[in-house]
């Protein structure tokens, strides 16, 4: 806790997997007689595309993601308020304002020390949920719900006391969709702190219910970091509103 109280700003460098071109293939209605068949296209298997990224974190709440894609620069930005996005890959060349769902997503994600530090403080409620497998290793379900009443849950691994996984909404420059990430046996001590290296991301499908996935499978994502930074000098001006034109000619 002391250290973690002592981290003012973090910064973070490495590549972002873009999932390659393995998903799953769509069923096509094919000609079947009386009725019409069902016929999957073969997978197109594809190496994952690694895309390098860096992000900024600063006290309070305050956070910016640069992802870098066919020689330009998305950049995603929170002031812990309000959020800000730059898609020129999509072909959108203007700043975008973070939709309502975004908000809300950053507005529970853009802690620096994350939702289990001083959560009392922070308006967090939390619960045993039970106890599960993940990686075949025992872990504490916790439910938490947050000042604003939304509901997450993360597992503790029962050997470590490290978070293992979590389950929420992944968010990227432009999007955020139910996910479920997980971070054991990653970790690596930088200046006290326990952080992990490489994070997987399992984007669960549109019509994913109760009773599974209603859609076509998602691959893994993974994050794999290569540089952490406790503490670096940052300047309050990157946590802004971006500008096009920088951000078009970034690195």
């Amino acid at each position: 806790m002391q250290a973690w109280r002592a981290v003012q700003s973090m910064s973070f460098s490495g590549k972002l997997g873009a999932g390659g071109n393995q998903r799953a293939a769509l069923p096509v209605p094919v000609p079947g007689g009386r009725k019409l068949g069902q016929l999957a296209l073969p997978a197109r298997p594809a190496e994952e595309v690694q895309l390098p990224f860096a992000m900024e974190l600063m006290r309070p709440r305050k956070m910016r993601m640069e992802l870098e894609f066919a020689g330009q620069t998305a950049i995603q930005v929170y002031d812990g308020s309000s959020g800000w996005k730059l898609r020129p890959f999509l072909n959108r060349r203007v700043v975008e304002p973070y939709t309502a769902e975004e908000l809300r997503i950053a507005s529970t994600q853009a802690d620096l020390d994350g939702p289990l530090v001083d959560y009392a403080a922070k308006g967090t409620r939390i619960e045993l949920a039970g106890t599960e497998k993940v990686e075949d290793r025992d872990a504490y379900k916790l439910k938490l719900t947050m000042k604003s009443g939304q509901a997450i849950h993360v597992w503790i691994d029962a050997q470590t006391f490290l978070e293992t996984q979590d389950r929420g909404a992944a968010s990227a420059p432009g999007w955020c969709r139910p996910s479920r990430g997980s971070l054991l046996p990653r970790f690596r001590t930088v200046a006290g702190l326990q952080i992990p290296y490489l994070l997987e991301t399992k984007v669960l499908s549109v019509g994913t219910t109760a009773l599974g996935p209603q859609g076509p499978s998602v691959p893994m994502e993974r994050a794999i970091i290569n540089k952490v930074v406790v503490n670096p000098k940052l300047d309050e001006a990157r946590f802004s509103k971006p500008q096009a034109e920088v951000a078009s000619n970034a690195r």
